[in-house]
């Protein structure tokens, strides 16, 4: 386990997690900081809670987005490898 410390919308969060985990964290507390900044900068929006809300928001439409995805091309993936094999049992039954 290591400690670091996370700044996210001017406050600071110390964590203890495993090394492999910090890469991942820091470029997230990244990214949500840039996501902060953008919506401060483009809409009306005083309260941190709101623009955290909108990131909170944002992030988790995009994890929705990419689970849509990936269980569509499984399903496609799915659907190939049961052409295939049904292609295979024919050229063996014969």
């Amino acid at each position: 386990m290591q400690k670091i410390k996370l700044t996210i919308a001017n406050r600071i969060y110390p964590l203890n997690v495993p090394s492999e985990q910090e890469e991942g964290l820091r470029a997230a507390s990244k990214k949500i900081e840039i996501m902060i900044k953008h919506y401060e900068e483009n809409y009306a929006v005083k309260d941190k809670q709101d623009v955290l809300a909108m990131c909170a928001l944002q992030l988790a439409t995009l994890n929705e987005q990419e689970n849509m995805f990936e269980k569509k091309n499984s399903n496609l993936v799915e659907q190939r490898i049961e052409k295939l094999n049904h292609s295979i049992s024919e050229i063996f039954d014969k």
